[in-house]
């Protein structure tokens, strides 16, 4: 069987099972996430040696830091999955629930029903977590799931699939629920992004490259978000002593994250005090600052001269672009100009400033008075999120179990016709 006869014949499994999944008791489904959690933690050494045959192929390829940050599985990364699914097990099935249900003139009741999706495939590269992730949220949501990871994560993937699939068939659920397509030919994901007749919706997690890519050639509508280029704007009022750790934590505590720090906005007035707080606390654990003129000189040695390029880059890396800005109206202008819609986060003591920060930056994520870093579904109360869109249709920003799940119209009747 060729690739694309393998691809269609894999469209045409997943869509059966979807609608048997659609169909399945919300107690089977949570049985299977226990039984999962359960698995995942009895056979880790399994897991463990599966990465590690994929981190000895990622290094002998030269594979960057960032993915190979993102490659690997750690004990705290096990323990997440496992806490995941336990999180999402505990949560209540959205399928099913009937929402604002009104009655019309003439008696008959109209409402939405929340309902799967159908068949959701996920494109991503190297973080296998995003493995279990994707799985236990669609299975939740009651959709068949194609997970076609990056090459570099084809052990760890296949072995966290091998557990999904003895999880569900246990709970009495489809093991065609979940596939893991047997190749890491290329060739798979151009096929499997024509497959409109069996794919319902399709959703990339990695570089901007990969992205775009899925995006041009992708028949089915696709959740997406490019890059995570976020801000931090400290006001003039922000209290500095509080400051600094946000700041340290939105950039250092995961850099190659796409909810990390790319870019500091600084009130003039506070500069001063604030940038060389900041050059002291994090540049010499290896940040390194990409400044505008006037917060150049402010930064020291670990600062040089920004370039037009900075503005609005993702680094993915210890490096912070800095800007000082007039005001609250140049910070947001500049926002508005450069980010990409991800996360953006204000430093005040003006409740009348972050409410109005809030209100009118557009970001998937706006916070106010903590960190970037917040903007991930298990922080948010998610208990996991299969990727974060900076798209308005048909999601905006982590996408868990509801945001998996669609809405039909129903309408009870009283035997009425239509005059």
């Amino acid at each position: 069987m060729g690739i694309r006869e393998q691809m269609i014949d894999m469209g045409r499994r997943a869509k059966e099972a979807a609608r048997k999944l659609s169909a399945a008791s919300g107690v089977a489904k949570q049985q299977a996430l226990l039984n999962l959690a359960d698995l995942l933690e009895s056979r880790s050494g399994d897991i463990f040696e599966a990465n590690r045959r994929d981190l000895e192929a990622a290094d002998s390829a030269g594979l960057d830091k960032a993915k190979t940050q993102r490659l690997t599985i750690t004990e705290k990364v096990l323990a997440s999955m496992v806490q995941g699914c336990r999180d999402v097990a505990a949560m209540s099935d959205p399928i099913g629930e009937i929402e604002s249900m009104a009655k019309r003139p003439n008696g008959m009741l109209v409402g939405r029903m929340r309902v799967p999706l159908g068949v959701v495939a996920m494109i991503y590269e190297s973080r296998p977590n995003a493995t279990i992730d994707a799985g236990i949220l669609c299975l939740k949501a009651g959709n068949a799931t194609i997970l076609r990871g990056g090459k570099e994560a084809f052990h760890s993937n296949a072995a966290l699939a091998g557990l999904m699939h003895e999880a569900m068939e246990s709970a009495g659920l489809p093991r065609d629920a979940v596939q893991v397509p047997p190749t890491t030919d290329r060739e798979a994901v151009a096929e499997m992004l024509k497959l409109d007749e069996y794919i319902d919706v399709v959703i990339p997690r990695g570089g901007e490259g990969l992205i775009r890519a899925v995006t041009q050639q992708a028949s089915m509508p696709v959740l997406k978000h490019y890059k995570g280029v976020c801000h931090i704007f400290a006001d003039d009022s922000c209290d500095v002593e509080r400051a600094l750790p946000i700041i340290e934590n939105a950039k250092m505590q995961y850099p190659s994250g796409c909810n990390a720090l790319e870019c500091l906005l600084v009130h003039r007035d506070v500069a001063p005090e604030l940038l060389p707080r900041v050059a002291e606390r994090i540049g010499p654990k290896g940040v390194g600052f990409r400044a505008c003129p006037e917060a150049l000189p402010l930064l020291g040695e670990y600062a040089q001269a920004a370039t037009d390029e900075d503005w609005g880059f993702e680094f993915l890396d210890l490096i912070l672009a800095v800007r000082v800005v007039a005001d609250m109206d140049e910070a947001m202008d500049f926002i508005a100009r450069y980010g990409s819609n991800h996360t953006e986060s204000i430093l005040t003591e003006s409740h009348e400033r972050a409410m109005r920060f809030i209100r009118e930056v557009d970001a998937s994520l706006v916070v106010a008075n903590a960190t970037t870093r917040f903007n991930d579904g298990a922080q948010l109360g998610l208990g996991a999120e299969i990727g974060i869109s900076t798209s308005k249709l048909h999601a905006y920003g982590p996408m868990g179990i509801k945001e998996l799940t669609s809405a039909k119209f129903v309408l009870l009747g009283d035997w009425q016709i239509r005059e």
